[in-house]
């Protein structure tokens, strides 16, 4: 009866630290009206790194090369690549006098990294604005160009984009996947507009090459694999310099994992990185996650047990309707509407996965992007 008490009185703490994070934070972008900035017209240089990547290449480069936008070059980042993947870029530029190469070869002191091949990428492009996307990428439109550069002004120097991943009917994995990438998504938003941004995603990310530069690029954490996108923008956006774009036409589509142990070590790669970011960012997130595990585990408990059952299922149904409204507004923003009514599920599901993927990557952690 006493642990029953102590529970009861945790969950109330816990359904009002929910709504707080709910109300006062995700709102910011949940109810966010998307704005189409006036088109700029500047000089931008399209990134990507890619490795064995020929097949996407093939596919997907096309619909880059096809933006609608005066002035842009397109730098392909061959990191040392083992299938076919240096002769399709080296095909695409005897066709488009607007693609650059850059070669990357191993070197022992940065094998595998994938900051190294960036940096070389960033050094040999031409413009001062830059827009890093990845190999599997599709733009959502001709004007997914347009769409990000038009964020750029005297003050925002980083421009945070949507990278979304594509549907596949009747897959649980993949409407677990959309979940997590639409979470993650209202969250680093959300967190933008409250000031304190914290990380982008490199499949649809821009910035000035001055800001990669007054940084030092990736010298404060190359020794970590992965992080090339949230580690660096963790590192130097501010509430002054950032801006977001969530536009439908500025999306960027890419292909999902197709199996769960691909899509584990996937995140596993994410998620090591996440104790790299500033310690306000760190205390925020780590609470929400602690919060929403015990959200679930204490409800759970006390309804079936039904202690105070009058009192809980009020509670956790006041939960369960701004979770629904937040991310119903998200979810129309996002393009992401066919998860809606699977959101609890995911949510439970998910939060049990990354307790997983904390747990496996204490025991071993991941070394390579790819």
């Amino acid at each position: 009866m006493i642990l029953l008490n102590i529970a009861f009185y945790a969950f109330i703490a816990v359904v009002t630290i929910q709504v707080i994070y709910y109300l006062f934070l995700f709102s910011k972008f949940a109810f966010l009206h998307p704005k189409h900035e006036t088109q700029k017209n500047i000089a931008v240089s399209i990134l990507i790194c890619a490795k064995n990547e020929a097949d996407n290449l093939k596919k997907f480069l096309p619909y880059i090369l096809n933006q609608e936008y005066p002035d842009f070059e397109v730098v392909l980042i061959n990191d040392n690549s083992h299938d076919d993947t240096l002769e399709i870029m080296e095909e695409f530029a005897t066709k488009h006098n607007n693609i650059k190469i850059v070669n990357v070869l191993p070197t022992e002191a940065f094998f595998g990294n994938k900051k190294y091949a960036l940096t070389l990428g960033i050094k040999a492009s031409k413009n001062e604005y830059l827009l890093f996307t990845d190999a599997d990428c599709k733009p959502n439109s001709k004007y997914w160009l347009q769409e990000m550069s038009a964020h750029f002004n005297q003050t925002k120097s980083i421009v945070l984009g949507y990278g979304a991943y594509a549907k596949i009917k009747n897959s649980f994995l993949n409407k677990i996947i959309r979940f997590e990438t639409l979470l993650t998504a209202l969250q680093y938003f959300s967190y933008a507009k409250s000031g304190i941004p914290f990380m982008g995603v490199g499949r649809n990310l821009a910035y000035k090459k001055e800001a990669f530069f007054n940084a030092n690029g990736f010298i404060n954490h190359m020794q970590v694999r992965s992080g090339d996108d949230d580690l660096f923008i963790n590192q130097v956006a501010t509430n002054k310099n950032t801006s977001i774009c969530f536009t439908k036409e500025s999306f960027t589509i890419s292909n999902p994992k197709t199996t769960f142990k691909d899509w584990l070590l996937q995140k596993r790669r994410h998620v090591s990185t996440a104790k790299h970011y500033k310690a306000i960012h760190k205390t925020l997130l780590v609470l929400f996650y602690i919060s929403q595990f015990l959200f679930w585990t204490l409800a759970i408990t006390l309804l079936i047990t039904t202690y105070s059952w009058q009192i809980v299922l009020p509670l956790f149904l006041l939960r369960l309707l701004i979770f629904y409204i937040i991310f119903g507004k998200t979810s129309n923003k996002l393009d992401e509407k066919d998860l809606i009514i699977f959101l609890p599920f995911l949510e439970i599901f998910l939060i049990g996965m990354q307790l997983t993927i904390f747990i496996t990557n204490l025991i071993a952690k991941p070394k390579y992007w790819k």
